[in-house]
């Protein structure tokens, strides 16, 4: 299974259509959305063609390709206009012979075991770090990055975890699980 993985698009209609660019490029069989989908947050700068509605539409052009778990700025209302499940606080696949578990990274799930892989957003500053027994992933954001990160998602594929730049296609960072 290929996953491309991402968060905090924050109703930036530019680099949501870039994302679903490198998504149908990529092939990858699910995309696994980390939360704040549609609004920026009070914390954050209005991202680049501001559009959650824009957003709504690109996305749910590719919903049966879509799981999603909900970020802090996500809410109700967004649901209305998203046609795929948005308000679910985590979600845990099978990866192997460990267990991933998405969340957006705003609450951590205490079901984390040894070797688990746990996929966060939130945070905006890609990162890959053994915590204790369990390994700690954050794909970046894909609209608002920070710490002079690219605007960045993640590939998981064959136990290999391949951070790129949502703007060219680009690897930036990969690490072996």
């Amino acid at each position: 299974m290929k996953y491309m993985i991402a968060s905090d698009i924050h109703g930036s209609a530019h680099y949501c259509r870039l994302l679903k660019e490198r998504y149908l490029e990529e092939r990858a069989d699910k995309l696994l959305l980390l939360g704040d989908l549609l609004y920026h947050g009070a914390r954050n700068p209005l991202p680049r063609d501001y559009s959650t509605l824009g957003c709504a539409e690109i996305l749910n052009s590719i919903k049966e390709h879509i799981l999603c778990v909900r970020g802090n700025c996500d809410s109700e209302v967004d649901q209305m206009v998203l046609e795929f499940p948005i308000e679910a606080e985590f979600c845990i696949l099978p990866l192997g012979n460990r267990t991933m578990i998405a969340t957006h990274g705003h609450k951590t799930p205490a079901v984390l075991s040894k070797d688990d892989l746990l996929l966060n957003g939130h945070f905006h500053v890609p990162a890959y770090e053994m915590r204790g027994d369990y390994i700690y992933v954050n794909c970046g954001s894909v609209s608002i990055p920070k710490e002079n990160s690219p605007h960045s998602y993640l590939i998981l594929e064959n136990n290999e975890l391949i951070w790129k730049d949502v703007e060219t296609g680009s690897p930036f960072r990969n690490e072996k699980i």
